[in-house]
């Protein structure tokens, strides 16, 4: 029996999705910039993508923009602002969880003599919003938020930082990292007053390789990327007409099964927790059940066992899951998120991250509480000798 439950790090394709893939390589395989018959049919299938994934997220078609993926997205947007306007400030706002992919840039910038703030979480992963409204100074231009923690699940307030921003007369810009959000929870760009949104093709059933970004009309960038000047100058290269029509498919499906999906994967979540808790002892939760966590993460410490080592036992068994971020999983040294919402080195070794999609069933779960709860107790017997 195979059970994926490693959907954060990657999710399987839908069929669906595999079917437009292939249609598009073998019957409008032309480059969307030719000014030929299969280079219009292509560029009209890459502008139905942007018209199915602009009507989800309730925004204007030319607010997308396609990448190769979410780390490009968030690249282009944290880079292209800060480059834009740095002239008027150098002070950035970030928390202590975010995404390699957002951490790393700015590491950069904090070694080129930018000032980064890097707001505390508390015990379930939370922003403080009072210490947001008190970092803000003159010289901030960006406010960059994971909307959804890729490896806890904690879905932070961001509704709130426009109104604050507004409150202390800020000119500052929001990036949102919307990469485990798409698809995952209910959205309100415009409500929020986002300016820019990342999200990427293969957390959602989706192809890899493709992501995109939301820009909100009026807010000037600067490309980090020069070339042929696709994707109206901010992402230039040759469009990847596969992935993109892919992703589209994608998010049409997501959106005409979204609260169906949604409710299912919530419910699993809490039989997952129950059957766990039920079960196994000398464990920690560290994913709250409610709807201020996504409902496609479940992340649990096994006190005693080390997740890697129990990671291959459950491979063994045909269950897959993860002991983190899939983008860092080969990198030393323990997580940054948990160890920022305060875990000790015990509960941060033995954490598991379990990550849902509607393809999984009761059925799946109770063989992999099964295969836990005995891989669990074989570990312990052996470190406890």
């Amino acid at each position: 029996m195979e059970v994926y439950l490693d959907n954060c790090a990657t999710t399987k394709p839908r069929e669906e999705v595999i079917d437009e893939i292939n249609f598009m390589l073998k019957k409008s395989y032309g480059n969307p910039s030719s000014l030929h018959r299969l280079g219009f049919n292509a560029e009209k299938k890459v502008e139905e993508s942007r018209e199915i994934i602009s009507g989800f997220l309730n925004v204007n078609n030319d607010e997308i923009y396609f990448t190769s993926g979410g780390t490009e997205s968030n690249n282009i947007a944290i880079q292209g602002l800060v480059n834009k306007n740095k002239k008027r400030g150098n002070h950035i706002i970030t928390t202590e969880i975010e995404h390699p992919s957002v951490l790393n840039i700015f590491k950069y910038y904090e070694s080129k003599g930018f000032d980064i703030t890097y707001l505390k979480v508390d015990r379930f992963g939370f922003i403080d919003l009072n210490e947001l409204e008190k970092s803000i100074k003159d010289s901030t231009i960006l406010i960059s938020i994971m909307l959804v923690n890729n490896e806890i699940g904690t879905i932070e307030p961001v509704g709130e930082i426009r109104k604050i921003l507004d409150k202390k007369a800020s000119n500052a810009y929001i990036h949102l990292d919307g990469i485990q959000a798409l698809g995952k929870i209910p959205l309100e760009l415009n409500k929020w007053s986002i300016d820019t949104f990342s999200f990427s093709g293969h957390k959602i059933h989706g192809p890899k390789g493709i992501g995109g970004l939301y820009i909100r009309k009026g807010t000037n960038i600067s490309p980090i990327i020069y070339g042929g000047n696709q994707e109206r100058e901010i992402r230039s290269g040759t469009e990847n007409t596969l992935g993109i029509v892919g992703m589209g498919k994608a998010v049409e499906i997501v959106k005409n099964n979204f609260n169906k999906e949604n409710k299912y994967v919530r419910e699993l979540k809490n039989y997952m927790h129950e059957k766990i808790m039920t079960n196994i002892p000398e464990i920690k939760v560290n994913s709250l059940l409610d709807e201020s966590f996504s409902p496609y993460i479940l992340n649990i410490s096994f006190l005693g066992v080390r997740g890697e080592v129990l990671l291959h036992y459950l491979e063994n068994k045909g269950i897959y899951v993860s002991t983190g971020s899939a983008c860092s999983s080969h990198g030393k040294g323990k997580s940054h998120v948990l160890k920022a919402i305060g875990l000790n080195n015990n509960e941060i070794e033995g954490a598991i991250r379990f990550s849902l999609s509607h393809l999984n069933t009761k059925n799946d779960i109770n063989y992999v509480v099964e295969e836990l709860k005995k891989s669990v107790e074989d570990i312990r017997q052996i470190t406890m000798r």
